[in-house]
């Protein structure tokens, strides 16, 4: 069966996303500070689209990220917006030609028809739950794994559930002080995680776990 793996970049104090997250600042007060290690490597830069670019020990790390993935799966905040869609809908942070190049389904509570992006993105509405979205999406991955894109609170809920099959986490040693939390409400979820990988990098540790079922 496909697997469930999720990548995400985290500060020293647990926050993957600064606050007073809007659509004008996205990532929340002092947030793009956690990606600031992978925007100079070559392997970003062409996934966006753009030439040139560095490569360190965090290039190999991006590039397994990418690998054999198939499809997506984030939840409604990453996507972008709140609430009710509206008469003009938003259609997401990265304007006509995304850098999935793949189907992702964003699970949200509002349900809305699919929108197809240029090279090869389409965003499916998923209303029915968690386990609906990843069941499309491990189908539309066609035997290759599925990634989970985020944010903290859809993490949270495939945490909780016990779907995740690998977490790789991104430290970056910066403090945010608050925000979004990626283990906050997890509540008395028995989530245990093995330590398989740690590769010191530029402004940045990454750490993989396999997530013990």
């Amino acid at each position: 069966m496909a697997r469930l793996r999720f990548h995400i970049s985290m500060s020293l104090d647990g926050f993957i996303a600064g606050p007073n997250q809007n659509e004008e600042n996205p990532l929340g007060e002092g947030g793009e500070q956690l990606h600031e290690w992978a925007l100079p490597l070559a392997t970003w830069r062409a996934s966006h689209g753009r030439e040139g670019g560095e490569v360190n020990a965090s290039s190999r790390v991006l590039e397994e990220s990418l690998e054999n993935i198939g499809a997506t799966v984030m939840g409604r905040n990453m996507f972008g917006g709140s609430g009710a869609w509206g008469d003009e809908p938003w259609e997401g942070w990265w304007g006509e030609e995304p850098p999935f190049h793949m189907p992702v389904f964003v699970v949200t509570h509002h349900p809305r028809a699919a929108v197809a992006k240029q090279g090869g993105t389409t965003f499916t509405f998923v209303t029915d739950g968690i386990e609906s979205a990843l069941e499309q999406a491990r189908e539309a991955a066609a035997g290759k794994d599925v990634a989970l894109g985020g944010g903290a609170n859809v993490a949270q809920h495939y945490l909780k559930a016990g779907l995740i099959d690998d977490m790789t986490i991104h430290l970056v040693p910066v403090l945010l002080g608050d925000g979004a939390q990626l283990f906050d409400k997890l509540g008395n979820a028995d989530v245990r995680l093995e330590c398989t990988r740690a590769i010191e990098a530029p402004g940045v540790t990454h750490l993989r776990y396999r997530v013990v079922k």
